[in-house]
């Protein structure tokens, strides 16, 4: 069956995107073809767009790695996903190499990445590994009161916070300091409160902190603290909440330098500094600060694939809200929707569905 379908391509760093349609090929071994629901706009994409990070796949390229859909067809040994709902993973290792064997499937030699080393899900459809992909229970999605384009954004915004809480050994009971709760480091407080930890938001746009009621037990609008007072004032509140000044868990989610910065200066004896954004940008910082608080600094790419099921479970489970943080724009408006996301005017996670 000969697939007819479109797709919206990058082919220079900030030109407007075009409609290109496409037959889709035929799938290979281990290969599907999935009719994308919604594919989510994230920082990433906006980086490639706007900034000229450079992407593995020479342009032109359709960008968009938070997708999720319904297999329509299948290769061989891929044919027991034919019509489910799943959504794909922002980062698919191959499951076969020894890393991947080892559990380090994030830094396979062999990943892809849609819209960086394959096409991406800016698009009607997208063919890919059969590998990781992650079924959706439509029933618990339906009961959730979510569409399967909502739970697009779980392939980057969700998960990999939910990665960086679980590598960081995040403990109940623990301070947990997330800077830049839009998007990615929205679901990161909501993680973070799901595993126990007392929540501190720090952002500079108000609207985004008062998203953060009910989750955030302090917030902080760092335009309004000084940093050179930031750790006194986070200090404080841990005092008075029974909670350690050691130890805390930094989560830097703005993928900003004045994020990235602040996140150094909240190192405490035992801290540990999740690295969750991503800048072009450079700082200047002193690492022995490490070795004087004892403290250590990781970072996190994507997530891997046996973490999705786990992470989609708190989000049909309710333990992390997803509906108030997203809304879906149609994707003929593509490049209206990059140019309101990128100036800010969008306060929620953007959903291009075909």
């Amino acid at each position: 069956m000969t697939i007819s379908a479109y797709r919206w391509m990058m082919t220079a760093v900030g030109e407007p995107m075009v409609r290109d349609t496409f037959e889709v090929p035929k799938p290979g071994a281990g290969e599907v073809v999935v009719e994308v629901a919604g594919c989510g706009v994230c920082h990433t994409d906006l980086g490639y767009y706007y900034d000229g990070v450079r992407t593995n796949h020479a342009l032109p390229l359709t960008l968009g790695h938070e997708i999720s859909g319904r297999v329509v067809a299948a290769g061989p040994d891929a044919e027991g996903m034919l019509g489910k709902a799943v959504i794909v993973p922002a980062v698919i290792p191959c499951g076969k190499c020894d890393l991947c064997k080892r559990g380090k499937g994030t830094i396979c030699k062999a990943q892809k990445m849609p819209g960086n080393d394959i096409q991406g899900g800016f698009a009607s459809h997208i063919t890919v590994p059969v590998f990781g992909l992650c079924p959706v229970d439509e029933g618990r999605l339906a009961k959730a009161g979510l569409a399967l384009a909502d739970v697009s954004v779980v392939a980057d915004a969700v998960t990999t916070p939910y990665q960086a809480v679980i590598q960081t050994d995040l403990r109940p009971g623990t301070l947990a300091v997330v800077i830049g709760v839009g998007g990615v480091g929205g679901y990161c407080a909501q993680m973070a409160k799901a595993f126990g930890a007392t929540v501190v938001a720090i952002d500079v746009d108000p609207v985004k902190l008062e998203a953060m009621n009910g989750i955030a037990a302090f917030t902080i609008n760092a335009r309004e603290v000084p940093a050179k007072d930031m750790k006194k004032v986070i200090g404080g509140f841990a005092k008075e909440s029974g909670l350690p000044g050691t130890e805390w868990t930094i989560f830097e989610c703005s993928g900003t330098a004045a994020g990235q910065t602040t996140a150094w200066g909240l190192l405490v004896h035992g801290a540990t500094l999740a690295v969750v954004g991503f800048t072009m940008d450079k700082v200047e910082v002193r690492l022995s600060n490490l070795m004087a608080f004892h403290a250590r600094a990781m970072g996190n790419w994507g997530c891997p694939p046996e973490y999705y099921p786990a992470t989609l479970d708190l989000v049909l489970d309710g333990k992390v809200e997803l509906k108030k943080f997203v809304e879906q724009h149609p994707l003929e408006e593509i490049n209206r929707v990059f140019a309101d996301v990128h100036s800010h005017k969008l306060k929620r996670r953007a959903i291009l569905v075909p």
